[in-house]
């Protein structure tokens, strides 16, 4: 876990400070002060790894040595009180190499201020703490004039904005993540402040390895006492309460290792005794879930609190799955599609089959489809079958461009999750059971997120449809949830890829879809769309002269430039420019003051708006072209037509947009892309950009960044899909069912419960097949002739109990089942599972405690048994419930007991004491619950013994009741 530390502030006289005595300590030189007439002689410092002056183009070459420069700034200063330099100051991130962290330092450095025309005195350190780890940080000193050939002119206010200083920050976390993906290094920073991410711990001033030493040495350091101080507090808050730390680590990533939580403790204790205090509090919480070890052979944890979220999220899809209360008519599906053929839109089968599943009456829908297979036209004809019907259908998405590409692709009125839950907040807006709600690109989506939607369209009796494509870019938040929802309740798959126009490459994008990355590169290059340059600034270079190029030769179709990080995206803007600057297409240049800072713009300019504002109806990605511009006003035409105008001190979210980063392009579709590939991208972020295109798509990179096709093969192949605390902790059959069968008690005798099922296998016949992006999904088959996944739930519960009606009438008659009876039963099940995955596990379990209900639903009244099964399936996740059934089942059980105890049936007692042995036995298996039912002993009569086990206190219970014939 790399720490995030950045922070800026102003060497001033009227503080007493010389710049020349700062520049002199922080390189660790000697130099010679004019104005004081003296010499700073830091030379005997250690740690200085790297010290450099770095000049914006047109500056002086006299002002890169140090010593001339700031004695030039000191001379320029005349007020006794004068503010002499801006110092930034940054951590660089422990787990990157000194001649790494270097890179790092100086490539920010240049983008961020030398590139603005500020003069950048950069001094890297490499400090070693206390604790023996490194330190490494940077000192950035800023002059605070423009420059130009013949030196120092005015004071440029406009870097003293508070903005800027925001963007600064948010950059510098960019920049590190940046790098550390490239390297492929399992870390992330985190650039916002501890109370805008939730976390309820103080931040803590940076204190350098000086002022650490300077501490140690028994000097007053008002900034280290404050610094240690903080240190302290917020280790004594994690130990009084250690969910704040599982929070804070949790917020972004759904399960964590040791090493994360020594790296946070780390961060938010004070010395090696707190730590080893806060250290033991986490690790003793009972808050802290240990999950056993990950691929790597590392063990893994989450908190109770992810786990509830996500134990919430599954019973609420199980609730909405149950639910059939969105009926739609046949002859409603017919018209929508009659009239979707008038358009000349005609469904594939698989499309056919999605419009079908997505229109059914359950509660929840889920359609998996590789990018460009046409799922927003799928959905276009369902919203006019659910329109026909009555019901009101809402789109969403996590971004603003999604929603208003799901809006334009399928007519879905659409708007983005966090803005409808701001109205849900204020009661407004609010969902019924007419609602479809319509989610799209659901990949995207945190877990957390993802369990409020479903929650309120859950309450609300809305059904819900998750779209999506859980290979491409993953979710910021931590989970993986519509992945986890698609492999619990089944999805129907869309493989037929229709937005590329050739054969091939709709190949390629299949394969970029199932992760053969490198099938699809080797195509790409095959037909010559792979383009090697010697290095990133020539690839950048090539790929601005093609977009020229393609440009003039195709000037109606439609094009973007994609990439990794916004650096990049800036410079590909600024080269697109350029090019109709030289062609005459751009009007005069307007210098603004835009989000992301100055900008230039001129009427016939590309731009993209960066924040939604509904008042002018543009969302975060909207493109268009600049119609006028002046210093105060800018005129638009959207590219869907619509002109839009407004006031830049009202609006200023615009940024130049002919070139734009690859997670502001998913869900996007255009004629023709090029792409600049860099080493952070992974297979994720290469099957978005390399799959928007309907004609074709050049990708370009640099032998400086890949030296070989295979190291680009290699990037462009990682795997970083999230994941989720349950695809660690999922093992329905042996560790989160409790089958507690309802006993039978006759007037002499108990009747032995028996389970009906006993010996049939309830695990498929075979695996089934590879059929699409991630192992494990149950999907449902596409029908051109009619497959099981036809079939709707209830006929699949019928079906299932008249085969195992069947099966228990010969067996209650002395005989075995006949093998077309077995076949049968195995068909069933099969179908069942289809319909809903698992569904025959809990019809079983329900049928098992409740044999009545066999009958019931093999004669088509199957309302009980559905009801029954989602109960089954809520117990599966809820250890709440298990534990509540288990005290309820127990005494019944104990009631039995006292029964046969007082009619002095022996018999009868000691078999009902074997079976509650083997229930608290069967305890051991669940710990949750066993957890639970120690709290409620009481409950069951039975007296706990310190630290024993349920089993054991059973036992005991049995003994004594035994012993002392109670109940008679």
């Amino acid at each position: 876990m790399a720490i995030y530390h950045f922070s800026a502030k102003v060497i001033s006289r009227a503080n007493g400070s010389s710049a020349l005595a700062a520049a002199a300590y922080r390189s660790a030189s000697r130099l010679y002060d004019q104005r004081l007439d003296r010499h700073h002689d830091f030379s005997n410092k250690a740690g200085v790894v790297h010290s450099e002056v770095m000049l914006p183009e047109g500056a002086p070459e006299r002002l890169g040595d140090r010593e001339t420069l700031w004695n030039e700034v000191e001379a320029v200063e005349l007020r006794k009180d004068a503010q002499l330099a801006r110092e930034i100051e940054f951590a660089i991130p422990r787990e990157l190499s000194e001649k790494q962290g270097i890179a790092l330092a100086r490539d920010s450095v240049r983008r961020e201020f030398v590139d603005s025309g500020m003069v950048a005195d950069l001094n890297i350190h490499w400090d070693v703490g206390a604790d023996g780890e490194a330190k490494p940080h940077a000192h950035v000193m800023l002059a605070l004039r423009d420059v130009d050939e013949d030196g120092f002119g005015k004071k440029n206010r406009d870097w003293n904005r508070t903005d800027l200083l925001e963007k600064w920050r948010e950059r510098w976390a960019e920049h590190v993540n940046t790098r550390l993906a490239e390297l492929d290094i399992d870390a992330r920073v985190d650039h916002r402040s501890l109370e805008a991410q939730g976390i309820d711990l103080e931040p803590q001033n940076k204190i350098g390895p000086a002022a650490s030493r300077m501490a140690a040495q028994g000097l007053e350091l008002e900034r280290v006492d404050e610094h240690r101080e903080i240190a302290r507090s917020n280790g004594a808050k994690i130990i009084a309460d250690p969910r704040i730390a599982l929070d804070a680590i949790t917020h972004n990533q759904a399960t964590f290792t040791t090493r994360d939580l020594a790296m946070f403790v780390h961060r938010h204790s004070e010395g090696k005794e707190q730590f080893d205090h806060v250290m033991a509090a986490v690790r003793g919480s009972p808050d802290l879930v240990a999950l056993g070890k990950d691929g790597r052979g590392e063990d893994r944890f989450t908190s109770r609190a992810m786990i509830e979220t996500e134990q919430r999220l599954e019973r609420a899809t199980v609730r909405l799955e149950a639910s059939r209360r969105h009926n739609i008519a046949e002859p409603h599906r017919e018209r929508a599609l009659a009239t979707a053929a008038k358009r000349g839109l005609v469904l594939s089968v698989e499309q056919r089959s999605a419009f079908e599943h997505v229109t059914d009456a359950k509660g929840i829908s889920v359609v998996v489809g590789y990018a460009g297979t046409g799922k927003s036209a799928m959905l276009g004809v369902a919203r006019e079958a659910w329109e026909r019907a009555g019901y009101q259908v809402q789109g969403l998405a996590l971004s603003g461009i999604a929603a208003e590409n799901l809006e334009s692709g399928s007519g879905i009125a659409s708007r983005t999750i966090a803005s409808i839950e701001n109205q849900w907040a204020q009661d407004r807006e609010l969902l019924t059971r007419d609602h479809v709600l319509v989610i799209d690109e659901a990949g995207m989506i945190g877990s957390r997120q993802m369990e409020r939607v479903i929650a309120e369209a859950e309450k609300r009796g809305a059904k819900v449809v998750l779209v999506g494509d859980p290979e491409q870019l993953q979710a910021i938040e931590a989970g993986s949830a519509f992945r986890s929802i698609a492999e619990r309740h089944g999805s129907v798959e869309i493989t037929d890829i229709r937005r590329q126009c050739e054969d091939w490459q709709r190949d390629a994008t299949r394969q970029l879809a199932t992760g053969r990355t490198g099938e699809a590169l080797q195509a790409y290059t095959e037909y010559d769309h792979v383009h090697a340059a010697d290095t990133r600034d020539q690839a950048r270079a090539d790929l601005i002269d093609r977009w020229d190029r393609d440009r003039q030769a195709m000037p109606a179709a439609t094009r973007i430039i994609l990439t990794h990080t916004n650096d990049e995206v800036q410079a590909l803007n600024q080269g697109a420019r350029d090019r109709l600057r030289i062609a005459g297409q751009l009007g005069e240049d307007v210098p603004l003051r835009a989000e992301r800072g100055p900008r230039n713009f001129a009427s016939g300019d590309r731009i993209m708006f960066l924040k939604n504002e509904r008042s002018m109806g543009v969302r975060n990605g909207s493109l268009g072209i600049v119609q006028s511009v002046t210093a105060a006003r800018m005129t638009v035409t959207l590219d869907d037509g619509r002109a839009v105008a407004f006031d830049l001190k009202d609006y200023a979210h615009v940024d130049h947009g002919y070139a734009a980063t690859i997670h502001k392009a998913q869900g996007v579709t255009i004629d023709r892309a090029h792409v600049l590939a860099t080493p952070g991208l992974d297979r994720h972020a290469a099957y978005v950009a390399l799959s928007r295109h309907r004609d074709t798509v050049e990708l370009h990179y640099g032998r400086d960044d890949f030296a070989e096709p295979s190291k680009l093969v290699r990037a462009l192949s990682r795997d970083r899909a999230k994941d989720m605390a349950s695809d660690y902790t999922r093992d329905f059959a042996d560790r989160r069912q409790i089958r507690l069968p309802e006993p039978a008690i006759e007037k002499a005798k108990p009747a032995p419960v028996r389970d009906p099922f006993a010996g049939l296998d309830l695990r498929p016949m075979a695996p089934p097949p590879t059929r699409g992006m991630f192992d494990g999904v149950r999907i449902a088959a596409p029908q051109p002739a009619r497959a099981p996944q036809s079939i709707g739930l209830e006929t699949a519960v019928q079906r299932f109990a008249r085969a195992a009606a069947d099966i228990v009438r010969m067996r209650n008659d002395g005989y075995a089942e006949l093998p077309h009876q077995r076949i049968a039963y195995d068909k069933a099940r099969e179908a069942l599972d289809t319909a809903r995955p698992d569904a025959s596990r809990d019809l079983r379990t329900a049928f098992a405690r409740d044999p009545g209900m066999i009958s019931e639903a093999a004669q088509g009244r199957t309302n009980a048994a559905l009801r029954a099964m989602a109960l089954e399936a809520e117990l599966r996740v809820s250890p709440e419930k298990r534990a509540d059934r288990f005290v309820e089942d127990w005494q019944k059980l104990a009631k039995a007991h006292r029964a046969f105890r007082h009619a002095g049936d022996d018999a009868g007692a000691r078999a009902i004491g074997q079976q509650m042995g083997a229930w608290g036995k069967s305890l051991e298996r669940d710990a949750q619950v066993e957890s639970l039912v120690k709290k409620r002993l009481p409950e069951l009569g039975i007296r706990a013994s310190g630290g024993n086990s349920i089993s054991h206190n059973v036992q005991e219970w049995l003994g004594l009741s035994r012993g002392r014939g109670l109940g008679r």
